[in-house]
C-alpha cells in the first residue's frame, strides 16, 4: 500500500492537476480504485505547498464527473439493448425494466447525490443514470456536488494528516460512518418529503 501511495504522490508531484484528473477519471470509469490513494496524497502536497488545495478539490472533482460521464455515456447508448437482450435470462423483462425507469426517474437525483458519497458503489451509479437516459444536467450536478464533497474529504485528511497511514485509516474509519448515518437520515427524509400524503 505505501508503495502506491508513494506512487501517487510522485504522479502528481510530477503531472500536478492533470495528474490528480487523469487518475480520479480512471477511478470514477471502468477502471475503480479507492479514491482514497488519489486524493489523501493530493492533499498532502497542498500541505507541503507543491499544489493549491482548492485547486486539488476541484480538479479531483472534474475527474470525478469525466469518468462518471464515460459510465454513463456507455449505457445510454448501448445500456438497455443490452440489459433486455440478456436480462431475459435473469427474469427481467420489459415490464420490468419500465419500473426501474419509473423509479430512477422520479428518484435519481437523490440517488446520484447520495451513492457518490459511498465507496464501493460510488463508481456505478452513473451507470442506472446513463441507463434510463436521466437529464444530462441533473446527473453532472448532483454527480459534482456528492463527488465535490467526498474529495473535499480526502484532500482534507491528507493535508491536516499527511502520510500516517495508520491515523489515516482511523479517522477514514469513523468518517464513513459518519457518511452512512448521514446517507441513512437523509433517506429517511427523502422517504418522508417524497410520501404522499394520505387521503382522510
Amino acid at each position: 500500500m505505501q508503495e502506491i501511495i508513494s506512487f501517487i504522490v510522485e504522479t502528481a508531484s510530477a503531472w500536478g492537476y492533470l495528474g490528480i484528473i487523469i487518475l480520479m477519471t480512471l477511478e470514477s470509469c471502468f477502471i475503480p480504485f479507492p479514491s482514497e490513494v488519489v486524493m489523501i496524497p493530493a492533499g498532502y502536497l497542498a500541505h507541503k505547498g507543491e499544489l493549491d488545495i482548492t485547486l486539488c478539490i476541484l480538479s479531483g472533482t472534474l475527474g470525478s464527473v469525466l469518468g462518471a460521464l464515460i459510465n454513463y455515456y456507455i449505457c445510454f447508448f448501448w445500456g438497455k439493448n443490452f440489459v433486455l437482450k440478456w436480462g431475459k435470462y435473469f427474469g427481467i423483462n420489459e415490464a420490468k425494466f419500465a419500473k426501474f425507469e419509473e423509479f430512477f426517474n422520479k428518484h435519481g437525483e437523490f440517488s446520484t447525490f447520495t451513492c457518490r458519497l459511498l465507496p464501493g458503489i460510488r463508481q456505478y451509479i452513473s451507470m442506472p443514470a446513463g441507463l434510463v437516459k436521466m437529464k444530462l444536467i441533473n446527473f453532472i450536478l448532483f454527480t459534482a456536488l456528492g463527488s465535490a464533497i467526498w474529495v473535499a474529504i480526502l484532500v482534507f485528511l491528507g493535508y491536516y494528516i499527511g502520510q500516517n497511514e495508520e491515523l489515516i485509516k482511523t479517522y477514514l474509519t469513523q468518517i464513513l460512518i459518519i457518511i452512512i448515518v448521514f446517507v441513512i437520515l437523509a433517506s429517511l427524509i427523502y422517504i418522508k418529503i417524497k410520501k404522499p400524503f394520505k387521503k382522510a
